[in-house]
């Protein structure tokens, strides 16, 4: 197993979970590594501006990724798979909203080997910019009664674009404010990355609303669904003007002035942390499942086989979106004063036990109770989520941490959002409730409530409270519940 060879101390801004013996961490070697971490508040920039300009960009980049998801529920399959049933048509068009999924541990790779070799900062303007164009070009795609085959073709490509930027973002925004945060408000800070996807998802659709009630249905079918993909564009522009000043991080200042940066970062974290990685993996598995569940499958399945207006039905599910966003922080402040794992675990259990109620009122066609029906599935999957932030993070040493997290986090996205429109349409297929998706939303509840029971607890304040053992314990946590 590799050695880790600068573990810092109690006052780095991160705790590192070494793979050395708890008894080795707070080596001198590492002394070099904290002296330089260690930041005094008065030279750090200020909090509030870094975490929103992560906010910015998280925001603007799922914009980009959920603009097409909705497009997908409602126009693509008729667009670029004319040939196709309707069932048929909505299971092509969320494939091609899948590929985005299969694409991000890619861009989490590429762009973590980025962040751990040459600074989190190069990642945070890279991927905004490769996503963003992408997404322009999505508008631009003419349809399949134009170019033929050509035009899914194409789709699929620039989706697979989408999906390396996406990969890529999380990290860099996430570790621009884990890094720059102090260790007592470190899950609050670390939860504006979070935010990040409800407010993109409410600008995105807040768009699609819009334009699906002021056009007419051929309008709108017509070239209404693009605007929102153009409109990426200018938003792509805005987060990089928000980004350009951003400052690395003093972890990774320090790991650059001592020589300690990880050669290759992805081949030392499979190397050496690879059941840690299938455990973070899996442990997110269900909040990706959870909200596209909500966000897109629920859209196509009570436009189509409940007859619902699409603009009742994005109303409702913006409002759910909405709460989910606006919890977020408060959330990830009970995880800085009780832990991460705790919420986490609560989460998930939640989830599993909320699932057949969603379903159940999503079936009622009854606008409020599906709102209800969504924004309390959202809530049980936020307890979860708004932690993460933090939690992915400190699972990691710093000379790996961007590639780590990032592939960690997106792994999640492939095993519960790439598939779940996909299982869940074609499980909704058929007279009655559709009771089977909510037995799959409800085993992937549970496998991801296995997962997190594996992973150790890691908020400095909790498991020094908790160990006694002082940094020692903490530093040494994860990599001793996940041997490799």
């Amino acid at each position: 197993m590799h050695q880790d060879p600068s573990p810092p101390l109690a006052s780095s801004p991160l705790p590192i979970p070494s793979p050395a013996s708890p008894a080795t961490a707070a080596s001198a070697d590492a002394r070099p590594v904290e002296a330089e971490a260690e930041a005094d508040d008065s030279t750090r920039p200020g909090m509030l501006r870094l975490a929103s300009a992560s906010l910015a960009g998280t925001a603007i980049e799922f914009y980009d990724f959920f603009v097409y998801g909705t497009a997908a529920a409602l126009v693509l399959g008729p667009l670029f798979f004319p040939s196709f049933s309707p069932l048929a048509g909505t299971l092509a068009a969320f494939g091609t909203f899948g590929v985005g999924f299969l694409a991000r541990p890619l861009g989490s790779a590429v762009f973590g080997h980025i962040g751990d070799r040459y600074g989190r900062r190069p990642v945070l303007l890279a991927s905004l910019l490769l996503t963003g164009l992408a997404t322009v070009a999505v508008g631009c795609v003419p349809t399949y009664a134009s170019i033929g085959v050509a035009a899914p073709v194409l789709l699929l490509l620039l989706r697979f674009l989408q999906g390396l930027g996406l990969g890529g973002e999380w990290g860099g925004a996430v570790l621009l404010t884990a890094e720059h945060a102090p260790e007592q408000r470190r899950g609050l800070w670390s939860s504006f990355p979070q935010i990040g996807p409800p407010v993109g998802f409410l600008l995105a659709n807040g768009l699609m609303l819009g334009l699906s009630a002021s056009l007419s249905d051929a309008q709108f079918t017509s070239w209404g669904w693009r605007v929102p993909f153009w409109a990426a564009g200018l938003l792509a522009l805005a987060g990089l003007w928000l980004r350009r000043s951003v400052e690395e991080t003093p972890q990774f200042k320090a790991l650059t002035e001592t020589g300690r940066r990880a050669e290759a970062p992805l081949a030392e974290v499979f190397r050496g942390h690879w059941r840690l990685l299938l455990l973070t993996g899996g442990a997110l598995a269900v909040a990706y499942a959870v909200f596209y569940t909500v966000t897109t499958w629920a859209l196509a399945y009570a436009t189509e086989r409940l007859g619902l207006g699409r603009t009742v039905v994005l109303a409702c599910i913006m409002g759910a979106v909405a709460l989910m966003g606006l919890v977020t922080p408060l959330v990830a402040v009970l995880g800085d004063r009780y832990g991460r794992r705790p919420l986490c675990l609560a989460g998930c259990t939640a989830c599993a036990l909320l699932m057949f109620p969603l379903v159940a009122l999503l079936g009622t066609a009854d606008p409020l109770l599906m709102t209800l029906g969504f924004a309390v599935a959202l809530l049980g999957m936020v307890t979860m989520f708004a932690v993460v932030g933090a939690y992915l993070p400190e699972l990691y040493a710093p000379r790996i941490r961007c590639t780590g997290a990032a592939v960690g986090y997106n792994l999640g996205g492939v095993l519960g959002g790439a598939l779940t429109p996909i299982v869940a349409t074609a499980l909704a297929d058929g007279p009655g409730p559709p009771w089977g998706v909510a037995v799959y939303l409800t085993g992937i509840a549970l496998l991801s409530l296995g997962c997190f029971a594996l992973l150790p607890e890691t908020s400095p304040l909790v498991v020094r409270a908790g160990s006694g053992a002082g940094r020692e314990t903490e530093a040494g946590a994860a990599e001793a519940a996940t041997p490799a």
